[in-house]
């Protein structure tokens, strides 16, 4: 199984590590990518501060990021794991899980980001600040940049089991499993039911999204569980007091659509 998770806005104040070595980082087949797209982004901030907080989308409380990102080359670095902070990554509790849980989540958990395309949550990486949504000169929108460097590297990563999507919109955009890997890639929404003037209406929910996604995760990697397939992942989902919905089956051309639905959110 492998799962595929956003970053999170919210990051590590600061690494206590070595700087990066990104040689060391898994999936080599984007080293070369990391390092232009790590190169733009530390141009950009030892420049034009203004245009750098214009190009990043950042507030004016946000500046001190492009401090950082121009620091980045000797920056400490942190296991991904650690330097992601946000709601999805606090309800998965990687420092909460027992050594062969975490060991289950080193295997199967890949993060998407704007600067490294993607990492396992064990590559050390220096906190940063750089959305997927960014159009970085001169390497344009990262959405696209990394899909055109990922075709040919994730598809291999993905081997022949269950690809679990549960990347936003914005990370989706780059890697899109096609063929038969799409055929074995389920993708989540959450839906919250309640009850309004006696009837029952679903809405879809946001910040709460997040955090039912990253307790999802935890109990599969708890449970030592390894779905096959979409249909496999139900059933196991299901057993875990999940209630889980097929709203579109997959094909070579999309993925699954599941829907978890709750009454609660927390």
């Amino acid at each position: 199984m492998l799962v595929l998770l956003p970053p999170s806005e919210g990051k590590a104040a600061s690494g206590d590590g070595v700087p990066l070595t990104l040689d060391g980082l898994s999936l080599p087949g984007l080293t070369g990518a990391r390092a232009a797209v790590l190169d733009a982004l530390v141009e950009l901030c030892t420049g034009d501060t203004d245009a750098a907080q214009e190009t990043l989308g950042l507030s004016q409380g946000l500046r001190g990021e492009i401090v950082r990102n121009a620091g980045l080359l000797t920056a400490g670095a942190l296991p991904a794991g650690e330097v992601y902070t946000g709601v999805l990554f606090d309800a998965l509790g990687l420092a909460k899980l027992d050594e062969a849980a975490y060991g289950r989540a080193e295997r199967s958990l890949l993060v998407f980001s704007g600067l490294w395309g993607a990492v396992r949550i064990s590559d050390r990486i220096p906190p940063y600040r750089c959305s997927m949504g960014v159009k970085l000169p001169p390497l344009g929108a990262l959405g696209a940049y990394w899909r055109r460097e990922t075709a040919a590297v994730l598809p291999e990563v993905a081997g022949d089991g269950l690809v679990l999507d549960l990347r936003s919109s914005a990370y989706a955009a780059a890697w899109k499993p096609s063929g038969e890997v799409a055929a074995r890639t389920a993708t989540v929404r959450v839906l919250q039911e309640r009850e309004v003037d006696g009837v029952l209406k679903r809405s879809v929910v946001s910040h709460f999204n997040k955090a039912t996604k990253g307790r999802l995760v935890r109990d599969l990697l708890v449970a030592d569980a390894e779905p096959g397939s979409p249909g496999e992942l139900v059933d196991v989902l299901t057993e875990l007091n999940y209630r889980v919905e097929v709203s579109a089956e997959g094909s070579a051309r999309k993925p699954w659509q599941l829907d978890v639905v709750v009454t609660e959110i927390h």
